[in-house]
């Protein structure tokens, strides 16, 4: 048993999944129980990894390595450390809560298998390029994605979702293609052999000049940025949240989006050490850009689906400025981040799409306002998730928000003091998009709008419970997140360049002086 390939057969198991649904005719009559189902089984499959992880070793676990191409270095490798199992963990619980919250979206069964067939496939995906260990492998991951989101947008959406799905595609293409020029930098620079692209060799590798290490950093970083997304690359985005369905948007912006931040600490600071030194001040002031500018489009909009997808601009600004804080502080608080927006933003998403089909729009000054009055069940749990995502004590995102800004403020104090404005634009727009919606008189024609329902509930219940219980019990994650943490920290060997103007600032981490040469 401990030589079974546990972590493929969790990969593998969603295109097994998608191919029964998709092609087993007979079951398209009960395509939403099969499918359903079967992404619960995966997620078991995931929470049974996680109690077999040893979070005191550290190190990659479950790891997997078949040569593939050898003469090119290229393996079938896969692995996980804390961070890759705590996205794992994220991926395999949102795709449940998706497919049921669209239970009656689609028009026959046959879209239906369908949509979830391409739900599977995505998941598939997901779960593989958080385990990658080797580069080419992550990129062909990285690239792929694109198909199941790109015909989940364009086929399944709703007005303009061919441009937007269109435009979804040519933004991560191009990101893609500059990441190729680097993914090749990798073999021809690198240290070649069978294993040329497994990260473990490309680690702590001399490029031999700072030229090309910073080069094949930027060519990473860029794609990253695009997936991220961040300012000024994230325009993108709101066209692609407010096209497709609100579930598919859940999937796309808890998940996906995450990639890039994954990439970045799992590629860009071990393999990169002096590059990404070199451009965390750009990249810090980046960061710091997006939180601000993303909180403030957020305050302008009228429709709820592009008011959530620049709110999660905003909320990738805090994770890049953790990531390249690079403190263990900040590192522990990015990637707790990555599975606290996951959790929030999806609900936030689910709980839109519950809204839209009540009123039959997105519009937010035209759904109520009101509504709390006859949908009580509907406004608490709107508000609940709403005030996760201000970060409010007492939820998960309040640990990881105080994380990145307290371990920012060890590297950096001005920044971790300017980050603190995003906090405040946050209570902003969750409060006004709360109030134009379910508070004031109400209306004759929403009289009759129903609350939610049993099923409905299931769908959000169990994602409020998960932040509130890591909110007053966040070890279990921590735990694992804490060692991929210090060892970020002393694979960056991190310190500002000189003229930088911030290369006094403490670098200080928690429990050892991480940071410090």
């Amino acid at each position: 048993m401990q030589n079974f390939p546990w972590l493929t057969a969790l990969i593998v198991a969603p295109a097994i999944g998608s191919l029964v649904v998709w092609l087993v005719r007979p079951l398209r009559r009960y395509v939403r129980q099969v499918a359903l189902a079967w992404s619960l089984i995966v997620l078991a499959g995931a929470v049974f990894l996680a109690f077999q992880f040893e979070s005191s070793q550290g190190g990659v676990q479950f790891a997997e390595r078949y040569a593939w191409i050898p003469r090119f270095g290229v393996s079938y490798a896969v692995g996980l450390n804390g961070v890759g199992l705590v996205l794992v963990l994220l991926s395999a619980a949102l795709v449940p809560v998706v497919l049921l919250a669209g239970w009656k979206e689609q028009s026959s069964p046959a879209r239906q298998a369908n949509y979830a067939a391409l739900v599977l496939v995505l998941e598939c995906f997901m779960l593989a390029v958080f385990a990658a260990r080797d580069v080419f492998l992550f990129y062909l991951l990285f690239e792929a994605m694109l198909i199941p989101v790109y015909f989940m947008i364009g086929s399944f959406g709703g007005e303009r979702r061919k441009p937007a799905a269109l435009k979804f595609l040519l933004y991560s293409l191009a990101g893609g293609l500059v990441m190729l020029a680097g993914v090749i930098a990798c073999w021809t620079e690198g240290p070649g052999g069978e294993q040329g692209f497994m990260i473990d060799s490309l680690t702590g590798f001399d490029w031999g000049s700072t030229r090309v290490e910073r080069l094949i950093f930027l060519s990473f970083f860029v794609a990253f940025a695009v997936k991220a997304p961040m300012f000024p690359v994230h325009t993108w985005l709101p066209d692609a949240a407010q096209a497709a369905k609100p579930g598919t948007s859940a999937l796309l912006v808890g998940v996906l989006d995450k990639v890039g931040t994954f990439g970045m600490v799992a590629l860009c600071l071990p393999l990169f050490p002096e590059a990404s030194r070199w451009a965390a001040p750009v990249i810090i002031g980046l960061a710091l850009v997006s939180i601000i500018w993303g909180a403030l489009l957020a305050l302008g909009q009228k429709d709820i689906l592009r008011m959530i997808a620049y709110t999660s601009v905003s909320h990738f600004g805090f994770i890049v400025l953790g990531i390249f804080a690079v403190t263990e502080t900040a590192e522990i608080g990015a990637s707790f981040y990555m599975v606290n927006h996951g959790l929030s933003t999806g609900a936030l998403f689910i709980l839109a799409g519950f809204l839209i089909r009540r009123r039959g729009t997105a519009d937010m000054t035209a759904m109520g306002p009101g509504l709390q009055r006859t949908t009580p069940l509907l406004a608490g749990t709107f508000l609940a998730v709403g005030l996760s995502a201000v970060a409010l004590p007492g939820f998960s995102t309040f640990i990881s928000e105080f994380m990145v800004m307290a371990g920012t403020y060890q590297r950096v104090p001005l920044a971790g003091v300017i980050s603190v404005l995003g906090v405040i634009l946050a209570a902003l727009y969750i409060l006004i998009a709360y109030q134009k919606i379910f508070t004031g008189p109400v209306q004759e024609d929403l009289a009759s709008t129903r609350d939610l329902g049993g099923r409905e509930l299931w769908a959000v219940g169990p994602l409020i419970a998960v932040m509130l219980f890591l909110g007053f019990c966040p070890t279990p994650v921590t735990d694992l997140l804490r060692v991929p943490a210090a060892e970020t920290v002393e694979q960056s060997a991190f310190d500002w360049p000189p003229g930088s103007g911030l290369e006094q600032a403490e670098p200080v981490g928690t429990g050892q002086e991480g940071g410090q040469e």
